[in-house]
């Protein structure tokens, strides 16, 4: 009898003022691998001021912790390629993200959307779409999870864990 290693439990955020998205998955070695716990988007009043989107995110944020109690938490960094004023939203979701998860004692790890894609889809220039039906895949799901900004989430969960087999693996091979 091989005791199982405690899985881990990621949760993965796609930040918006207006919509951040979130999703839950754990890892357990052997048999059971990767499986999707729950996802979501959180909407904010659309017409509130910044500050009172940004105060309503932190709360929910803290509730979807203190349900989840995940052991990680990774987070998209905003991609300000085109749109200057909605990448500085983004990034002050992705700073209310942090805090919200941070203050609770766990580690935030941030991924670009470029590294998102290359450890999801194996290609940095995947499409939306192709990122959507990987995450599908991935996690043995029939649909693809809507809306858009919770597939974008587990994404996310999914690069982090990606990331952290091949953190383990490179380590593993140092060793022997």
């Amino acid at each position: 009898f091989v005791p199982l290693e405690r899985s881990m439990r990621i949760l993965g955020i796609d930040p918006g003022t207006i919509a951040l998205g979130y999703g839950v998955i754990d890892d357990s070695p052997g048999i059971i691998g990767t499986t999707m716990v729950d996802y979501g988007v959180i909407f904010t009043p659309v017409r509130s001021p910044i500050w009172e989107r940004l105060r309503f995110l932190y709360r929910r944020l803290e509730e979807v912790v203190e349900h989840y109690r995940p052991d990680v938490v990774a987070i998209e960094q905003p991609f300000v390629a085109k749109n200057a004023r909605s990448a500085i939203a983004i990034g002050q979701a992705q700073a209310v993200a942090i805090l919200a998860t941070s203050n609770q004692g766990i580690t935030v790890y941030e991924y670009t959307p470029t590294q998102v894609k290359q450890r999801v889809a194996d290609h940095g220039t995947s499409s939306k779409e192709q990122i959507q039906e990987m995450v599908k895949l991935h996690l043995g799901l029939h649909t693809i999870p809507q809306p858009s900004d919770a597939a974008d989430a587990l994404a996310v969960a999914l690069c982090h864990l990606s990331e952290t087999h091949l953190t383990n693996r490179l380590a593993k091979q140092k060793e022997g």
